[in-house]
């Protein structure tokens, strides 16, 4: 069965600001005072729910649509607290190393450094698009560091992405415990990117929305998987959009997992949503 709300009992999502505030108290989330032109009703989706449970993980489903001035979530408490970014971030990574030059575009190679690392994947040169497809971390941690503090936490507080905290180690701040943002803001920063509405030029945010292409025909899909590595448990990540005639759905999924073979579900989960409500086939 699903419940709607409008602007209650979790969130409040607003197309104009495109900030997100939550009203349940102690959930380790800034509140914000956002100014709206319109309001966005929840719809709380529980058939959702049998996704997860068929595989036997926790997690939460966001999906937007601009058009329909509706946001459906499965679990809206889960999509109410920030988690760690982990590789999601590479979106905003790519967008500040653009912007800021320490990377001139597309082509320029991000040079191996030599040490070899499990993920074969990663040992070698490559650009910002295939460092990108294959979420490469270390050329995302150089370009990270090329940025540099001053800068990155610059970006980070004017765009005011999740709770905007770096750490001493410039490099792993989104991987470790620091930089955290919960599926609700993932979903508002991706639709100010999709509508060039960031504070960046417009040729930074259209090279990175090239570079996040994952499938073009029969729809457009940009997106980015990320996982995050905790003690026990794991959090899996994938965010972006579907735009299907004309029309984008924003989408956030966050799963936790504690089997390694279950990492590909946060992709599977996505899908299979997504085919649900019909965005895809």
């Amino acid at each position: 069965m699903n419940y709607i709300y409008s602007m209650k009992p979790y969130c409040l999502l607003f197309v104009s600001a495109l900030l997100f505030a939550a009203c349940k108290p102690n959930s380790g989330i800034q509140n914000q005072t956002p100014v709206a032109s319109k309001t966005i009703d929840t719809v709380i989706v529980d058939s959702w729910k049998k996704f997860y449970d068929s595989i036997g993980i926790q997690g939460c489903f966001v999906l937007y649509s601009p058009t329909d001035s509706t946001v459906r979530v499965f679990n809206p408490e889960r999509a109410a607290t920030r988690y760690t970014p982990a590789s999601t971030f590479k979106i905003f990574n790519s967008l500040v190393a653009l912007e800021t030059g320490v990377i001139k575009d597309t082509n320029e190679i991000i040079k191996w450094d030599g040490e070899k690392r499990g993920n074969e994947n990663w040992n070698k040169d490559m650009n910002l698009k295939e460092a990108f497809r294959v979420s490469c971390v270390p050329c995302y941690q150089e370009l990270a560091r090329r940025a540099g503090q001053t800068r990155m936490q610059h970006w980070l507080d004017t765009v005011g992405y999740g709770n905007k905290v770096t750490t001493p180690n410039i490099d792993d701040f989104w991987l470790e415990k620091g930089l955290e943002i919960s599926p609700y803001e993932q979903i508002a920063f991706l639709e100010r990117l999709y509508n060039n509405a960031l504070p960046f030029s417009s040729k930074t945010m259209n090279t990175v929305k090239e570079v996040m292409l994952v499938q073009n025909v029969p729809y457009t899909m940009r997106a980015k998987t990320g996982w995050g590595l905790r003690v026990e448990n794991s959090t899996g990540w994938y965010v972006g959009w579907v735009e299907k005639d004309g029309k984008p759905y924003f989408f956030a999924n966050n799963i936790e997992f504690s089997k390694d073979n279950l990492v590909h579900s946060r992709i599977e989960i996505s899908l299979a949503i997504l085919r649900a409500e019909g965005i895809i086939k």
